[in-house]
């Protein structure tokens, strides 16, 4: 199968997420993001390598990754938004899990 077609299947079994229906720190963190920042994690920003393989294939760097706040949580949680594109600031796609990558929804607006 060639990667065209994975990332076609990839992305058309991922579920749709209204970006009004996340939780509001996942709506800030967008926000965060279209802004440019500033974030409030040293790591958010950095390069997501799509280890788990569940959102399309694209060349190292396309995809980064941003803590999306747990209220009640010491650490950064399991909540991220991931979103992929150049500039960072400005994404072509973004994706919420909520569990630590075991799962995604891509953002719809």
């Amino acid at each position: 199968m060639n990667v065209q077609v994975q990332a076609k299947e990839t992305l058309a079994s991922l579920e749709i997420v209204a970006l009004s229906a996340l939780p509001r720190e996942a709506q800030k963190t967008h926000q965060l993001i279209h802004a440019g920042g500033p974030f409030p994690y040293d790591k958010d920003g950095i390069v997501f390598g799509n280890r788990e393989r569940i959102l399309p294939k694209h060349p190292r760097g396309y995809y980064r990754e941003y803590t999306v706040p747990t209220p009640g949580s010491r650490n950064r949680g399991a909540r991220r938004m991931v979103c992929g594109g150049k500039p960072p600031s400005n994404p072509d796609v973004c994706y919420y899990t909520g569990d630590h990558y075991s799962s995604f929804k891509r953002v719809e607006q």
